[in-house]
Parts: structure tokens; sequence; C-alpha cells
């Protein structure tokens, strides 16, 4: 009986022993997912309870620090792709949660700022955000995610240097 390709050892052996990279599990990238979930997790039943999106969170949230945006600074800001920023600020605006004016040095680009009824809500959003976070906070350790957020700050930096890869993506 002649041996197949498929019974040979390296063709039965598992992809992780043929590829050298380190273990899926440890990858970067998977590791900030997978953390970026844990959190969200903990934020996402207080969204729905005010009927948001994360996605539309985010737009209020960057909003609500600044007079007004571009809709092409916003959708960086918020990281999100333009096409989606499209309907998200559509719906938001069907909510009456934002306004949107055409921008005075160019009538082409509209500015977006939060409306009163958006901040509102995200008043009323904000006590169980703050609640959220100080069980983050203490199931976490102040020091340790103060620690995390200046270290994911210093990350993101130092990718963002001169000669880092200059692709931009953004996650719905």
């Amino acid at each position: 009986m002649t041996k197949r390709p498929a019974d040979s050892e390296n063709a039965s052996a598992p992809a992780a022993r043929q590829v050298p990279m380190r273990d899926f599990s440890r990858s970067l990238p998977m590791l900030l997912l997978r953390a970026r979930e844990a959190v969200m997790r903990q934020f996402r039943p207080s969204l729905r309870e005010h009927g948001l999106t994360e996605q539309q969170w985010r737009i209020l949230r960057a909003l609500a620090s600044i007079e007004a945006a571009e809709v092409t600074e916003l959708a960086r800001t918020a990281f999100l792709l333009g096409p989606s920023l499209s309907r998200i600020l559509r719906d938001l605006e069907a909510r009456n949660l934002i306004e949107r004016k055409t921008a005075k040095a160019d009538q082409r680009r509209s500015m977006v700022s939060i409306s009163r009824d958006g901040v509102k809500l995200m008043a009323s959003v904000a006590p169980s955000s703050e609640a959220i976070y100080a069980e983050i906070t203490q199931r976490f350790g102040a020091r340790k995610l103060a620690e995390l957020q200046e270290m994911l700050g210093e990350l993101e930096r130092s990718l963002a240097a001169p000669g880092a890869a200059d692709e931009t993506t953004a996650e719905e």
C-alpha cells in the first residue's frame, strides 16, 4: 500500500507546527480584541437600555468633547468607516441627538455637533457609565488601570511614529 500525501506526518501535523509564529492566543491583536470585548461587555447593557449602539455612543462621546467636527475628522476620531458613519449620523440626526450644518468655509462639507437632546441623553447615561468605570477600576485596580491606559497610549504613539506602517482601518 502506498502512502498518500494526506497520510504523511507533515500533512497531518497541525498548521501551527508548520508556521513559525507566536501562539495565536499570545498575538497582540487578539489580546487587544479580547480585552476590548471584555470591557465592552460591561458597557453594552447600559447602552442598550438607552437605545444606543457602541458606534453611536462613540460619536456622541467624541462630539461632547468638541464644539463641532467635520464628518471626515469625526470618522477618524471615532474610528468608523465613512459609509457606516453616514448611516449612524442619519440615525442620530433623526433622533435629534446631533445637528448638521454646512461648513462656512466649504459648502460641500458638513459640520456635526451634539444637540441639546444629545447632551441630555449623555447626562442620563453618564451615571451608569461612571459606575461601570468604578467597577472596572475596583476589579482591576486603579494603579494598574492608569498604567494600562498610559501603556496603550505609548503603544499607539510609538506605532504612529515616522516609519511605522500608515494603514488606516476602522472597526465597526
